[in-house]
């Protein structure tokens, strides 16, 4: 059985077969790196330095199934569920709202608590809109006017309840996606400019109307300000990141890990990456989200369907943009916003999402990536 599927790998198309290979180099250093990470905090808090590990390996080993499904089966399966599946999903993400289902904290409802463990609606809404997107966009002047305002609308719904959540970081990933797939889809470029203003507006209004989105923003031009208040994560994280040198303080060995810097296990993972692997680290990071990309966009050129084109965009979207909007972050470049570093922080919704998007990218490259990748 093993050698069957060893065999069929052999066969995907070269692009399919190195974007599966980098994938999953991307979430072994992540576990790797989020037990360095999360140990201490993990001793200190329950009792178990492999409390986060043990937990994020069973997300994913999920995330692996539904990867090896995605990547087996074509895409015109999964278009055909897509619709129903997003509108479930946003549906759970109101859900959040819903006092005695979503779970709070931090100042925001992102959780929905189903028994023992909190799932976030949010993450799983990203491949389908993907999905969905790439059959909106993709498809533009076959579908009726009607069609095409209702998705948009049950779009602007679905961002509109990850917002109110709040969650800024990911409303402004998941609209900046949806809108870059559209440019790419060649959209009208009166509705794009329309659209991206009203986005701005929105953000602009959530910035004004929440207190502690304006702090993280006066914290992030002036971190020293409040050096003890609200730039004291930002300021630890430059200290870490600043520690690491060229060539890093050695695997386990960050100091900012020990109680300093906070949730140092999620959306701040990379500060300690960079403290132990220094700008080496840091550069081969870079290089493997560089590769992830020019591969993606490979497959791009190499489709004839635009729908395949968008999922391709859509994913690279997620997966590589929401890194580099992580990075800023940590870095100082961008301000605070709860949005990890995809295949990386501690999440099991996250991770599984990651993988989940994945599966769709590996999936068209497998149909698209030449006469050994397609349809197999």
């Amino acid at each position: 059985m093993a050698t069957s599927s060893v065999n069929a790998v052999i066969n995907w198309s070269s692009e399919a077969r190195l974007l599966r290979w980098l994938t999953m180099l991307w979430v072994a250093v992540g576990l790797v790196m989020l037990f360095s990470a999360s140990y201490p905090i993990a001793q200190e808090s329950t009792g178990d330095g492999l409390y986060f590990v043990k937990r994020q390996a069973l997300w994913i080993g999920l995330g692996t199934g539904a990867f090896s499904l995605l990547v087996r089966l074509p895409t015109r399966v999964w278009w055909r569920l897509a619709g129903l599946l997003c509108l479930i999903s946003i549906l759970t993400v109101w859900a959040t709202h819903i006092p005695a289902i979503g779970v709070e904290r931090l100042e925001a409802t992102r959780w929905l608590s189903l028994g023992p463990i909190s799932v976030q609606p949010s993450e799983f809404l990203k491949p389908l809109l993907v999905l969905q997107g790439s059959l909106l966009f993709g498809r533009w002047y076959h579908h009726s006017l009607l069609y095409r305002c209702g998705w948009l609308a049950i779009f602007a719904l679905g961002l509109l309840g990850i917002l109110t959540q709040p969650n800024l970081g990911t409303t402004a990933i998941c609209g900046l996606t949806l809108w870059v797939m559209a440019w790419t889809a060649g959209l009208p470029i009166g509705s794009l400019v329309g659209s991206a203003l009203l986005g701005l507006l929105m953000a602009v209004a959530s910035i004004l109307t929440k207190d502690y989105q304006r702090r993280r923003v006066m914290a992030f031009l002036d971190p020293w300000a409040s050096a003890q208040g609200d730039g004291y994560q930002l300021i630890q994280s430059l200290m870490a990141i600043g520690s690491g040198g060229v060539w890093g303080q050695g695997f386990g060995l960050s100091q900012q890990k020990l109680f300093y810097l906070p949730i140092t296990y999620t959306d701040f993972i990379f500060s300690v990456f960079a403290e132990e692997f220094g700008l080496i680290g840091s550069l081969l990071f870079l290089a493997l989200l560089t590769a992830y990309t020019l591969l993606g966009l490979r497959v791009m050129l190499l489709s004839h369907e635009m729908t395949h084109r968008l999922i391709v965009c859509g994913s690279l979207g997620f997966l590589v943009g929401q890194s580099i909007l992580n990075l800023g972050v940590v870095s100082g470049a961008l301000p605070t916003t709860g949005v990890p570093l995809p295949l990386f922080s501690y999440g099991g919704s996250s991770v599984l999402s990651g993988m989940i998007t994945a599966g769709l990218l590996v999936r068209v490259a497998r149909e698209v990536g030449g006469s050994n990748g397609a349809n197999r």
